[in-house]
């Protein structure tokens, strides 16, 4: 209901971090792993392409820039210019753009659900609706504290050699029960900042077709990829995220009591500039998803963190 499911459904191609981060390593082994997984497991998915739209010269150095990054990663990318840009997509406007062929889509739901079902036939136990209250490392094992939606078991115990944390935008919180014990600066180093992403979706008439995603040219520390049009496995167009940073990792709030809440003329707006036929009354507020980022609003690139803690004082954390 968090991160796995409010988000644009598209299988990343893998073209825009640094050669030797993390992201950039595991966005293309998973983009290879998620296409085979899908076809083997009945997961809806389509491979779309994508394209990165650049509107003036200083864009276009970037996507330049861009293409031979990609030719160091091995991820083919093309570059096309204005003419083929207006030949294949009409409603498109670019002075150039970066195509991406294996950039996709996926259907979150299905994947996940195909997920659940590995889970459980490989012998797991899945037991939704527990939240983590306590952690302690005690001879050389870990003790879990969890609630449970039980009222008769409202609490549970759960001893352990291995945790892993991938509580998405509750990492943290997880990391927080540990901190006292570790042998380093865990709250600086692990703390997560949360940037809030509206999606809009387009209810206008049939007029607008786009056979594959758009997106504009992103921010300096590409904190945010733009107002991007995507297309789910319905046909469905929708944009976004945009992006805006919030205190709350649970404030999904979209319209109404949001001081913040953007005009939808603003959004048209951007949308725009690379989609010139969009009208404010095309759109009506989507839904709306929360980026977990370690890098803090204007801060640099952070890779992901993969980590086993020995060196913190907690082997097999």
């Amino acid at each position: 209901m968090e991160t796995s499911s409010r988000n644009s459904e598209v299988i990343h191609g893998g073209i825009y971090y640094p050669k030797d981060s993390l992201r950039t390593r595991l966005c293309i082994e998973g983009k290879n792993l998620m296409y085979e997984y899908c076809k083997k497991n009945d997961v809806p998915h389509r491979r779309i392409g994508k394209w990165v739209v650049a509107q003036n010269n200083k864009q276009a150095e970037y996507l330049s820039r861009l293409a031979q990054h990609c030719t160091d990663l091995g991820v083919p990318t093309e570059i096309i210019g204005e003419s083929q840009v207006q030949q294949m997509e009409p409603n498109v406007r670019a002075h150039m753009a970066l195509v991406s062929p294996t950039t996709g889509i996926v259907d979150t739901h299905a994947f996940m659900a195909a997920l659940h079902r590995d889970l459980l036939d490989n012998g797991a136990d899945f037991a939704p609706n527990t939240e983590v209250v306590a952690i302690e490392h005690v001879d050389n094992e870990y003790r879990v504290l969890v609630s449970t939606s039980d009222p008769d078991t409202p609490y549970m115990g759960i001893r352990a050699a291995t945790v892993v944390n991938a509580a998405g935008l509750w990492a943290d919180r997880i990391t927080e029960m540990l901190a006292p014990q570790s042998k380093h600066d865990w709250h600086t180093q692990y703390r997560l900042h949360f940037a809030k992403g509206r999606y809009y979706m387009y209810t206008g008439n049939a007029r607008i077709r786009v056979q594959r995603l758009i997106y504009p040219v992103p921010d300096k520390h590409i904190t945010s990829l733009g107002t991007h049009l995507s297309i789910d496995m319905g046909g469905a167009i929708r944009f976004g995220p945009d992006i805006e940073w919030i205190k709350s990792n649970d404030d999904y709030s979209i319209d109404g009591g949001d001081q913040h809440q953007p005009l939808m003329s603003d959004v048209a707006a951007e949308i725009a500039k690379y989609l010139p036929s969009i009208r404010t009354e095309d759109l009506s507020p989507g839904y709306t998803g929360i980026r977990p980022k370690l890098q803090p609003p204007g801060g640099a690139f952070r890779d992901f963190v993969v980590r086993e803690e020995s060196d913190a004082g907690f082997p097999g954390f």
